[in-house]
């Protein structure tokens, strides 16, 4: 392998010069044999004159072979050149994540009250949303780490205790598909009933919205995903799913996986 360019450390981020080399480099391997200046430079952000002077020097310097115009390879100097500084940017990766934004967890809550930063708060989870109160008088304590009127939203960190609250639930209402008779086939009475008992109202399916849309319901959550019902229900809201049958299953699933509480209940006409 040919010998380090000047100013080369060891890490790419250290070094502008690299950096683009870098990206040049992999715009080739991506691209090869049929590589146009202009695409790698509009790809990487700089002028294609600037382009062409680095192909320029990494072709000197053996890390790229070309072939004619607008023809380029990457040599197996240039490839070992690109493993190298990868596992050194991997490495750096790593380690901002695990020592440095791992090392700070910062959630971010609704102020109950006004807060300044570095304010002790009390944490609770209302309406599915984490609070935070101004004072230690919870059993779960931390540290704004911004201001925030109230009723806006403030980041928290430096976390005590243990949050204490009860999962939501959730109660299914299977609606079959349109051709086993749809919304028609649902008992709307019993639905607004049921809906009357919960926090929030999810619908998953066409047949679904309908059967809510008969019971003169308006739905909170409109696409009623697998995610959005069960993130629900982890925070602590109580959830009416109407789903179409065929949906219903992929929500069971994952209910069960995170031992969230749910019941499927028989409301057909």
């Amino acid at each position: 392998m040919s010998e380090r360019s000047e100013g080369e450390d060891g890490n790419v981020l250290r070094s502008k010069r690299d950096a683009t080399r870098y990206q040049i480099l992999a715009e080739i391997a991506e691209r090869q044999p049929a590589v146009s200046q202009r695409e790698i430079a509009d790809a990487i952000g700089v002028t294609s004159q600037a382009v062409s002077n680095y192909l320029r020097d990494l072709v000197e310097q053996e890390y790229v072979r070309k072939h004619g115009r607008g023809r380029y390879e990457v040599t197996k100097q240039g490839v070992d050149w690109l493993i190298c500084r990868t596992d050194e940017l991997r490495e750096f990766v790593q380690h901002v994540s695990d020592d440095i934004v791992g090392g700070v967890e910062v959630e971010t809550a609704i102020a109950a009250a006004d807060v300044s930063e570095g304010d002790a708060v009390s944490l609770s989870m209302r309406e599915g949303a984490l609070h935070a109160t101004p004072g230690r008088s919870g059993s779960t304590t931390a540290v704004a780490v911004t201001d925030a009127d109230e009723g806006t939203d403030v980041g928290v960190t430096d976390f005590e205790g243990v949050l204490d609250y009860d999962l939501g639930k959730v109660t299914a209402i299977s609606v079959p598909a349109v051709r086993e008779g749809g919304s028609g086939a649902v008992e709307s009475a019993v639905v607004a009933d049921c809906a009357d008992s919960h926090d929030l109202l999810a619908v998953a399916g066409t047949e679904a919205l309908a059967a809510a849309r008969t019971a003169e319901l308006d739905p909170d959550v409109r696409f009623g995903t697998v995610e959005a019902v069960r993130e629900a229900a982890t925070k602590g809201l109580d959830v009416l799913l109407v789903a179409v049958t065929d949906e219903l299953t992929a929500h069971t699933d994952a209910l069960r996986e995170q031992n969230v509480r749910y019941e499927v209940i028989d409301v057909r006409a």
